[in-house]
């Protein structure tokens, strides 16, 4: 599992997820997930367009840094999840705790409201 950060020109937070976020996946990349998730306000849009697999592992990384952002007036969105991925978050009701779209305009959109 590989992380890339970047900020975009109106401070939104993009991490770029790819592999496998399964058990070593989600121990490979949480200690820099969740600390480039960290501070006040923070809006974070996670792309998960090359995450091939998502495992019950990584799952809870998604929720408790978005819970977490959550009680710092922050949010995350989740960005064009593969098929299977999104399968995975579907069955786990993932959508209803972390808004996911498939169109960036819309991603963005929903972290400057």
């Amino acid at each position: 599992m590989k992380l890339r950060y970047s900020e975009m020109e109106n401070g939104i937070r993009l991490l770029k997820l790819s592999g496998a976020l399964d058990l070593a996946g989600t121990r490979s990349i949480e200690v820099e997930f969740v600390r480039r998730c960290a501070g006040e306000n923070a809006r974070v849009l996670v792309d998960l367009s090359k995450v091939n697999y998502i495992s019950s592992i990584g799952i809870p990384l998604l929720i408790n840094t978005a819970k977490s952002l959550s009680l710092r007036n922050g949010r995350m969105v989740l960005l064009n999840p593969q098929r299977n991925v999104a399968d995975v978050l579907e069955m786990t009701g993932i959508p209803l705790i972390i808004p996911t779209f498939n169109d960036s305009a819309a991603a963005v959109s929903a972290l400057t409201k």
